[in-house]
């Protein structure tokens, strides 16, 4: 426990020293997103320097070897802070549909703006898909690559995969294979309580058609998750 607080005192104080050179990165989104991953790299770094928590990429497509066009929805199971770092720095065109409350975070809420980051507000009820898929379309159009956590929440170990239907509707309006992503993540940095020592994975699947059935999605995202 000793080492969890002692690295989220040190990952606060690390985005809080280069929040300054985010500010500046703002003139941008280029500059903005070089930044931003150089942070993401950093925190990662804090993590295994202080924690032991390392972290490891697999590709269960052996022949892709790690080239996946952009154009898809990455569609990952989503249990911690680790795995959205995980895929910023693995998919460094990425952007996320996130809460809207997050944009209002000083200095690095207008980098996820600046990012192309989408923001949704849950508290106004049902979500308008269609204006939320207009969005990501153009951010799709300048090249980005759409990364979503179709649970909607961080989940612990051990629960299984309940899909909702952004990611469905997002997938077949913009015609856009789904690239599901496991992950063991919580394992070792979970939604709460104290971070274990060991090396956290994320699984890269096999790409699915935009209409792939609920089921195999998420069979393909539980496949190697915990």
């Amino acid at each position: 426990m000793i080492k969890t607080i002692v690295f989220k005192i040190a990952m606060c104080l690390w985005f809080f020293i280069l929040s300054p050179v985010v500010l500046i990165g703002l003139i941008s989104a280029k500059s903005t997103r070089r930044i931003f991953i150089f942070s993401v790299f950093g925190m990662l770094w804090l993590a295994r320097a202080i924690a032991g928590v390392r972290w490891e990429v697999i590709d269960t497509v052996q022949s892709r070897a790690g080239k996946i066009d952009p154009r898809c929805v990455i569609a990952s199971k989503h249990m911690s802070i680790l795995e959205i770092a995980v895929l910023m720095v693995t998919f460094q065109n990425a952007f996320f549909i996130m809460k809207k409350g997050l944009l209002f975070i000083p200095i690095y809420g207008w980098a996820f703006w600046r990012m192309g980051f989408v923001a949704v507000d849950r508290r106004k009820g049902a979500t308008n898909m269609k204006a939320v898929s207009d969005r990501v379309s153009i951010q799709i159009n300048k090249g980005l690559t759409l990364a979503i956590f179709p649970e909607g929440t961080r989940k612990k170990p051990g629960e299984g995969v309940r899909l909702k239907g952004g990611l469905f509707y997002i997938a077949s309006t913009l015609r856009l294979p789904i690239l599901p992503v496991g992950t063991d993540a919580g394992l070792y940095w979970p939604k709460k309580g104290h971070m274990r020592r060991g090396t956290a994975k994320v699984w890269l699947e096999p790409m699915l058609p935009y209409d792939a059935p609920v089921d195999d999605v998420a069979a393909a995202i539980a496949r190697n998750s915990v």
